[in-house]
């Protein structure tokens, strides 16, 4: 592919109709992220929960013939691993980060062991027939020039996730929980002392944070692929975490970092047709990631410095 094709090829509906398709995992993640980084306990097991997510849906899927059995089997995990990580953090008193790294270490061996048992193939899933979740026709997009075609035609985790953006801010900042979880999070001690539970909260949190996590894995390999591949997240979880931070820990802030990173990956798939070293159009999102986040640093430095 020429690179006037290209760039004809960025600038289509069709670019940036699949910028939000690869953008919605890391915003379900990021905002499961953005719940418990809020409540004080980040949860940096969000890769593992989204790989356990995406292999437990294809697998159960498969058995059942249906992507909604799948879809809950998937939840579920995912709620297991996120309970699991708080019972550990605020029962047993493990480091938070370092639990969180050995529940994503379990999860990228684990799933490629349990693949392994289930069909013999160390790499996909695509010896069991999966099944995936049902793709929205919205009529009245049709006929919208331009809109139309970005904004028609996708899998129904897709809408459901810009939907959470509006959802998880509805829930942070017009609710009782919203607010008992952010005060938790800037002072667990004050906020104790007004009588509220510091640890059921951040179960809670915990709790969502991992099913938003899971929306998101389970949406990687019953929307937008339509298997489970080894290590498919590739970084997602932790992208997902920048992203938090990169959107000033604000729900919309979070979708638009997510749609950037988003867009890096997307645009990276398409110079991928140009003769380039596949080496450095790889590196494309995981280096967008960095920048941004250097640059959001030095944003956050220089503010500091006017208050002073």
């Amino acid at each position: 592919m020429s690179e006037n094709e290209v760039l004809r090829a960025i600038l289509s509906p069709a670019f940036l109709a699949s910028v939000l398709r690869v953008t919605t995992p890391i915003l379900l993640a990021a905002l499961g992220g953005l719940v418990s980084e809020l409540a004080g306990v980040i949860n940096i097991a969000l890769e593992g929960i989204m790989l356990t997510a995406a292999f437990v849906g294809v697998v159960i899927s498969a058995y059942t013939q249906s992507a909604w059995a799948g879809l809950a089997a998937a939840l579920a995990a995912s709620a297991i691993l996120a309970l699991g990580l708080a019972f550990l953090h605020l029962e047993l008193k493990a480091d938070l980060i370092l639990t969180g790294l050995a529940f994503n270490l379990l999860a990228s061996g684990g799933t490629v062991f349990a693949l392994y048992s289930l069909t013999g193939d160390k790499g996909t899933s695509a010896k069991l027939a999966s099944r995936v979740m049902p793709t929205v026709d919205v009529p009245l997009l049709e006929a919208v020039p331009i809109l139309g075609p970005v904004l028609n035609h996708h899998n129904v985790m897709v809408y459901a996730a810009f939907l959470m953006v509006g959802v998880i801010a509805l829930l942070l900042y017009h609710t009782p929980w919203g607010i008992h979880v952010r005060a938790v999070g800037a002072h667990p001690e004050a906020a104790a002392s007004v009588g509220l539970n510091v640890r059921a909260l951040r179960y809670q949190a915990l709790l969502l944070s991992g099913l938003l996590a899971g929306l998101g894995g389970a949406y990687m390999s019953m929307g937008y692929l339509q298997i489970f591949q080894r290590d498919m997240t590739a970084g997602r979880g932790f992208i997902a975490l920048a992203a938090v931070f990169m959107g000033g820990r604000h729900p919309l802030g979070t979708m638009l970092a997510a749609l950037l990173f988003g867009a890096a990956d997307t645009l990276a798939s398409q110079l991928g047709n140009l003769r380039i070293p596949p080496q450095w159009v790889q590196m494309i999102p995981y280096v967008a990631t960095v920048m941004a986040l250097a640059v959001y640093a030095i944003v956050q430095q220089a503010a500091a410095r006017r208050y002073l």
